[in-house]
């Protein structure tokens, strides 16, 4: 069974640039649950960044962004 890798922590602001979207944006994610936020506090918020879509850019410039994290399963009501 493969492992998985060692988590990749990294700022918003790196998360950010890494899949081409906004702050607010990695936020989002990490609230809906598709991302995992790892601390707390102002600053000291870090995401994995293999959960994290690359953006890639193109040798003529263009970029394109890569797919959004899956939302997670739905819970039933037991």
């Amino acid at each position: 069974m493969p492992s998985e890798p060692m988590p990749l922590l990294v700022t918003e602001a790196q998360a950010a640039t890494w899949t081409g979207r906004a702050g607010a944006t990695i936020r989002t994610w990490a609230h809906e649950g598709r991302i995992t936020r790892h601390g707390s506090g102002r600053g000291r918020v870090r995401y994995n960044l293999w959960e994290l879509p690359q953006r890639t850019v193109d040798d003529d410039g263009t970029v394109t962004l890569g797919p959004p994290p899956p939302l997670p399963a739905q819970r039933h009501a037991a």
